[in-house]
């Protein structure tokens, strides 16, 4: 390895505690992973998965990092900045496939999987419904192992990167909400509260949930009032608990829901649906005895959303009103906030990444870290995810066992 590559990461002392034959052999597994950043094609998806100083962690590791020219310019990252933390800047998506691992935000369109070789690395979200039969029987004939991010789990069985951006969507949310409950045309000119002598404006929160849990802080820390709405009793109360105070909890109840839907300014909805649609949880009915000019914003839309009255919408056409209620209905709200979200990516990518290379590539990490593995919806081409399998009516095989041929 080259002297400007030879700079060890660490993640504790214990690097510094391993004896000379211990060091030897982990010398000795390290593998340079070579790294593709495409710029995003899916519409208005702003965010990119390394920021520069990611970029410069890894390639100081040992490891190459090629960008497509322009990739991080959504984020208001330049190609100098990602050329002079260590990446090679290229003018094609064609040039960034040739790398061994690619790494994506949006899940990879049809036109890019052209691009693919045969048995490379694919690590991007997934978005399960998203998609048709075709769309896995091409990345299937590329016997490509595809990593879906947002299955990854961690030691508390939880999803650290659905985690990071929930909570950015939460806090987000509220000042989508504040924005256009100020707003002259469809909101009521009003601020969320936080003044001597008036009123706080009320914010109805469906869900308990992580993207409830920042959305409540931040709706509190301006000053409104909150009331959340759960079937979980136990989601309700572990979110006072991290509130470390109490707000209006509700399970779920349609005469009680009308009631706090009357008196709202503005409603969150957060609901996280197991399967693959949220229940319609606020009627249109519901929605025409709210008050005019108040705010909707369905977090939940990527799941089909929990209100009768909503669509998708862009964040170039965001909002419209039914009934004279604001519905705010884009399914990528973290993309709003691209450095944010972009950097929250990064901190879950980087210490992965320079893990894999460590252990001797992606797929000696896949064999030896369960929850890693949790992410894998394909291996080699070879089908492992039960929810695809299910969902499109394609076989699959269990993950565990093709790692014990292959190992």
């Amino acid at each position: 390895m080259d002297s400007q590559h030879s700079k060890y990461y660490g993640f504790g002392p214990k690097e510094q505690l391993l004896s000379q034959e211990e060091k030897l052999e982990v010398g000795s597994r390290k593998k340079k992973l070579i790294i593709g950043l495409p710029k995003e094609v899916r519409l208005q998806e702003r965010r990119i998965a390394l920021i520069p100083d990611a970029v410069k962690m890894l390639t100081e590791n040992g490891h190459e990092v090629v960008v497509e020219k322009g990739a991080g310019a959504a984020t208001h990252f330049s190609d100098l900045a990602y050329a002079e933390a260590g990446a090679g800047i290229v003018d094609t998506a064609a040039e960034v496939f040739q790398s061994e691992v690619i790494l994506k935000v949006a899940p990879i369109s049809l036109d890019e999987i052209e691009f693919l070789k045969e048995r490379q690395t694919l690590l991007s979200a997934l978005h399960l419904t998203s998609h048709d039969k075709s769309y896995f029987q091409q990345l299937i004939r590329k016997k490509t192992t595809a990593i879906a991010f947002e299955y990854i789990k961690d030691k508390t069985n939880s999803s650290p990167v659905a985690r990071s951006i929930s909570e950015i969507v939460g806090a987000t949310s509220i000042h989508i909400a504040s924005k256009y409950l100020a707003h002259d045309q469809y909101g009521m000119g009003r601020m969320l509260g936080g003044f001597t002598g008036i009123a706080p404006a009320e914010i109805v929160i469906l869900g308990a949930g992580t993207v409830s849990e920042y959305a409540t802080k931040a709706a509190l820390g301006l000053g409104a009032l909150v009331k959340v709405f759960d079937n979980s009793i136990y989601k309700l109360k572990q979110l006072q608990d991290r509130l470390q105070q109490n707000i209006f909890t509700s399970t779920i109840q349609p005469d009680q829901l009308l009631k706090a839907l009357i008196a709202a300014d503005a409603v969150i909805c957060a609901v996280y649906a197991r399967q693959h649609r949220c229940p319609i949880l606020i009627t249109e009915d519901m929605v025409s005895q709210m008050k005019a000019s108040s705010i909707i914003v369905d977090v939940s839309i990527d799941q089909g959303g929990c209100v009768e009255t909503s669509h998708i919408t862009t964040h170039s056409d965001p909002v419209y009103q039914v009934h004279g209620i604001t519905h705010y209905c884009v399914p990528n709200i973290a993309s709003m906030v691209p450095q944010t979200a972009s950097i929250a990516l990064s901190n879950f990518f980087t210490p992965m990444l320079i893990q894999a290379g460590e252990m001797g590539g992606i797929d000696k990490l896949l064999g030896q870290d369960f929850y890693f593995r949790q992410g894998v919806y394909l291996l080699n081409g070879i089908l492992t995810s039960n929810l695809v399998g299910e969902y499109y009516g394609l076989p699959f095989q269990d993950i565990d066992l093709l790692m014990a041929a292959f190992h």
